[in-house]
C-alpha cells in the first residue's frame, strides 16, 4: 500500500503501453507527449519498483521477469478503471431499470405524471418513478445526498448549490361544477364573495399567497370546507356548489373528466413560476440529464 500511494496513475499507463509497444517513441505518440517524458516516467518507475522493468535489446525494450509478472494485474486494473469511468458517460433509457425520485406536489402529480408515464412506457419501459414530498431543509439535504433526483414547483428555498430551469408559469382561476348556478354568468367579485368556497391549505407550497392576497384586499367569503391538498378538489367540486381557487394547469387537467367550469378570478394574483431543480453534484449525471431534458421537452412553454 505504501508503494501504491507513491505511484502516479499516469506511470502505470506508461508501463502498460511500454509493455505493448516496446518502444518509447511509439508510446510518446500514443500519449501525445515527448519521448524524453516517457523516458523520465520509466526512470521513476524503475526507482519506485526497484527493478529495470525493461531492457534494451535488438528487438526493442523487452520486459524483465518482474515486469512480466506485474503487467497482467496492472493491465486488468487499468481496464476496469477505464470501464468504470466510461460507465459514468452512458445512460440508455431504453435499457435502464433505474428508479428516479422526484419531489412534487399533488398538483404536480396530476399535471406531469400522465404524459410522463406515457412517454416512459414507449421509450423507457424499465424506468420507474417515485414521487415524494419533502420540505425545506429535508429537501435540500435529500437532493444533496442524491436521495431525490429532481424537484419541480415553486420552491424558493432551493438557492445556493442548485440549478433551476423554468418550465412554465401558472395563474389562479376559479373552478366550479359545469352547471353551477354562477357558471352561466360573469364571475364577478360580488359573486366570489357570496359563493360557498372550498379552501386548500397546502403548507410549504407557496399557495398560501391566495389567503394573503384576499386578506390584503379585505375580501371575506364563506368557507365551507378546508383541505390540506388539491387532489380531492375535482371530486368534491363536481358534486357540490363549492367554488375553489386553483391553478390553471390543475383546472385544465381536470375540467373535461369531472365536468367542471373554469372562470377568470375576479382578483389579480402574482403568476406562479414552476421550475425544475437539481443539485449541482448531479449536474453531469447522465440519467439526471436525460430526465430533466425529457421534462423540459414535454412541459416547457
Amino acid at each position: 500500500m505504501e508503494k501504491l500511494a507513491n505511484i502516479d496513475l499516469n506511470l502505470l499507463v506508461v508501463f502498460d503501453l511500454l509493455y505493448q509497444e516496446q518502444n518509447t517513441q511509439r508510446v510518446a505518440l500514443r500519449l501525445g507527449i515527448t519521448q524524453p517524458a516517457v523516458s523520465h516516467a520509466l526512470k521513476r518507475l524503475r526507482h519506485l519498483l526497484e527493478d529495470e522493468l525493461f531492457e534494451r535489446t535488438s528487438q526493442g525494450l523487452q520486459p524483465t521477469p518482474r515486469a512480466s509478472r506485474l503487467h497482467p494485474g496492472i493491465a486488468d486494473a487499468l481496464a476496469r478503471m477505464n470501464d468504470t469511468l466510461n460507465l459514468c458517460d452512458d445512460f440508455n433509457p431504453a435499457k435502464s431499470e433505474r428508479t428516479f425520485h422526484i419531489n412534487m406536489t399533488d398538483i404536480g402529480e396530476i399535471v406531469f405524471l400522465p404524459r410522463l408515464l406515457q412517454h416512459l412506457s414507449r421509450h423507457a419501459p424499465g424506468v420507474s418513478l417515485n414521487t415524494v414530498r419533502s420540505h425545506h431543509n429535508d429537501l435540500k439535504n435529500e437532493m444533496e445526498e442524491g436521495e431525490i433526483d429532481l424537484a419541480v414547483g415553486l420552491i424558493p428555498q432551493l438557492g445556493a448549490g442548485f440549478y433551476q430551469q423554468r418550465l412554465f408559469v401558472q395563474r389562479y382561476v376559479c373552478l366550479m361544477r359545469e352547471h353551477h348556478p354562477l357558471a352561466a354568468e360573469e364571475f364577478s367579485l360580488e359573486a366570489f364573495r357570496t359563493a360557498h368556497h372550498a379552501v386548500v391549505v397546502a403548507r410549504g407550497t407557496g399557495h398560501g399567497i391566495i389567503e394573503e392576497q384576499l386578506a390584503h384586499a379585505g375580501v371575506v367569503r364563506p368557507v365551507r370546507l378546508t383541505l390540506p391538498h388539491f387532489a380531492a378538489v375535482p371530486y368534491i367540486v363536481s358534486s357540490s356548489d363549492l367554488v375553489v381557487t386553483v391553478t390553471d394547469k390543475l383546472a385544465e387537467a381536470t375540467r373535461t373528466r369531472f365536468g367542471l367550469a373554469i372562470r377568470e378570478h375576479p382578483l389579480t394574483f402574482p403568476e406562479i413560476p414552476i421550475n425544475l431543480f437539481w443539485h449541482r453534484r448531479f449536474h453531469q449525471d447522465p440519467g439526471n440529464r436525460w430526465l430533466r431534458g425529457l421534462m423540459f421537452s414535454l412541459f416547457s412553454e
